[in-house]
């Protein structure tokens, strides 16, 4: 069973090597064990160098750790998962078969592979020991993976020490190349398509800093230093370093790029900053426990896995990050945040959990694009039609009280930031939000008057919601505008829609996933009367739904609300029929109470419908020339 086995960790003979000098922190269940090996001949090495091995051996204990990182020279190199298990197994073995067997025991520290397999032979306590420990296991398995994959039981992830996560090099062994492209952070992606169909495909990123020589590491982690002790910028620390003594001619790259490195991992968003410098990439999802789980990314709406992960302290510094660019809470008596932040020159919105409603940090990041999306970017993309934007585009500017309602990710906000743009310019626009999302600074610099009002989620002195309403509703005739509508503001804003706001637009968002169950929402769960439901004007259904193509996001009914005497009712004014939407009878026929009301003095109901078709028209025309 155990043939070969020597061969795994040397030639089965312990070999001579300079006192270890690895200083390990305590080892505690569940956890993981810190080495610094920073003064260490064998650099903590525990795969090459026996004598650390028996240092890190010693120190777990036989206690069951998570994980074992080691650091040396601004280089941190992570035993888990099988590594961690012979470490384990290991330890226990050696604190057992001491009072048998006190050469065996040394040896299973120094080389616990070597020492199984003298073990394996035996059929005394000491066998029973092996067994007992699982080291007998761990190395049955290593034996069995050895030939054909020539994998070291004990190879580690390795990463700079600066960045707080680990970047798998190796392509994936299943992986066809299917693009390689440069981004401008000098991190390079590859694409690996897998034969399984069922398997996502793998997003490869390889940050410029890990193809840093280690003497240019060496100087990160001299510059890290300077930087905690006071250096005024990453500059300054990295200016710091190089004059320390070494050898300057042997790093790469140079100053700027060390500093740069040293800003991104310090005061940046780290490898975040990468991801989400590939344009494609719109979600990056890191999932507790981080430390095990690979960060995923949403590329082009498709869902793929990557070969990143944060390591513990990665996670605890980024929830750092966006507890202070929020100002809000994160901790275990308030174990979720909404934030929004920028990296990589785009803003990104933060949704976190930590404990105790998770195991440790986990964030679902989304990139807002670059440029806000106008009615006719999403007429060019295919998420409605040019009738549908002219309709839309003339109500709003005529102030009609609209709901924009869809589930989670079918593309709510971005159709309420597109449906901004076409309030009259001269307008004031109030935006009431709990995370900022809507596209505020854009309108700003495009010349409107635009007031944006953050709601509190009650750790700070911020507005409630309802606060926040009543608030704009006295700053000014204003058009008003609500990122959601989820709890005790929809009365507020719903006595906004029967004053009619100033004569402006009401404009919001809800989740649901049609008319009936916004009404169900509102009515019967948020307690707005039926009689004041009715006050809306339009509700307009967004959906998404995953195709070959990717994920395709589409507007799937437009519908008025007609008053009735038992409240409110519904009709159609566009409607999804057979992929396309197409506009009802209703529409056409003249009996639209929306198209009606919309009317100017000395306007038809044809000529409003007419307008409308026009504008579409025009929308998608300037968006085409603006592409």
């Amino acid at each position: 069973m155990f043939d070969g086995l020597d061969t795994l960790l040397g030639t089965g003979e312990t070999r001579e090597q300079a006192t270890c000098a690895c200083d390990p922190g305590p080892a505690e269940a569940g956890e993981t064990l810190h080495v610094d090996a920073s003064d260490c001949p064998g650099a903590g090495r525990i795969a090459a160098e026996p004598a650390c091995r028996e240092t890190v051996v010693a120190a777990v204990g036989g206690q069951d750790v998570r994980a074992v990182r080691t650091e040396h020279g601004g280089v941190e190199r992570w035993y888990e998962d099988r590594s961690v298990a012979l470490l384990v197994a290991a330890g226990r073995f050696a604190d057992t078969a001491r009072v048998h067997d006190p050469a065996l025991a040394r040896r299973a520290r120094r080389e616990p592979l070597v020492a199984a397999a003298r073990a394996a032979g035996r059929s005394d306590a000491v066998s029973h020991a092996a067994a007992e420990s699982g080291l007998l296991a761990v190395a049955e398995a290593a034996a069995d993976e050895a030939a054909a994959a020539e994998d070291n039981c004990l190879a580690p992830l390795v990463g700079p020490a600066l960045t707080h996560s680990l970047v798998e090099r190796a392509p994936p062994p299943d992986g066809v190349l299917a693009d390689r492209y440069e981004l401008d952070t000098g991190a390079v992606v590859r694409l690996y398509d897998r034969p399984d169909a069922e398997a996502p495909r793998r997003y490869h990123i390889e940050p410029p800093v890990v193809r840093f020589s280690a003497a240019a590491l060496a100087t990160l982690a001299a510059a890290r230093r300077a930087l905690a002790d006071g250096a005024d910028d990453p500059t300054a620390a990295v200016e710091a370093a190089l004059a320390e003594p070494g050898d300057a001619d042997a790093i790469e790259p140079d100053a700027v790029a060390l500093a740069a490195a040293l800003a991104k991992h310090t005061r940046g968003a780290g490898v975040l900053s990468d991801l989400f410098a590939d344009d494609a990439v719109s979600d990056v999802f890191a999932t507790a426990p981080v430390a095990e789980t690979p960060l995923r990314v949403r590329r082009d709406d498709e869902s793929m896995t990557t070969n990143v992960r944060l390591a513990r302290e990665g996670a605890s510094v980024l929830a750092g990050r966006f507890r202070r660019a929020s100002g809000r809470a994160f901790a275990r008596s308030s174990p979720t945040l909404a934030a929004t932040t920028e990296v990589a020159g785009r803003r990104v919105r933060v949704s976190g959990v930590t404990g105790p409603v998770s195991d440790g940090h986990a964030f679902a990041l989304r990139a807002h694009d670059r440029e806000a999306w106008r009615l006719g970017d999403l007429v060019t993309n295919g998420t409605l039609t040019p009738e549908v934007a002219g309709l839309l585009s003339l109500a709003v500017e005529r102030g009609v009280a609209c709901l924009v309602t869809g589930e989670r990710g079918a593309g709510k906000t971005t159709l309420l930031g597109a449906l901004l743009w076409e309030l009259p310019t001269g307008s004031r626009t109030v935006l009431v939000e709990d995370t900022p999302e809507l596209p505020a600074a854009a309108l700003r610099e495009a010349g409107r008057d635009v007031q944006a009002l953050r709601v509190g989620t009650g750790d700070g002195a911020e507005l409630s919601p309802a606060e926040a309403l009543r608030t704009a509703l006295r700053l000014g005739e204003s058009a008003l505008v609500v990122g959601e509508v989820r709890g005790e503001e929809a009365a507020v804003l719903y006595e906004a829609m029967r004053v009619g706001a100033g004569g402006s637009a009401v404009l919001g968002t809800v989740h649901g996933d049609g008319a009936a169950t916004v009404r169900e929402r509102m009515v019967t769960d948020l307690g707005v009367p039926e009689s004041s439901f009715a006050d809306t004007d339009l509700l307009v259904t967004v959906g998404a739904r995953e195709t070959t193509r990717g994920r395709e996001r589409r507007v799937r009914r437009v519908e008025e609300v007609v008053r009735t005497d038992d409240g409110a009712a519904f009709a159609p004014l566009y409607e999804a029929e057979d992929g396309s939407l197409v506009a009802a009878e209703r529409l056409g026929g003249g009996a639209s109470a929306v198209v009606a009301d919309l009317c100017e003095p000395g306007e038809s109901y044809a000529e409003t419908l007419a307008a409308t078709k026009a504008r579409g028209e025009t929308l998608t025309t300037e968006a085409g020339a603006d592409a």
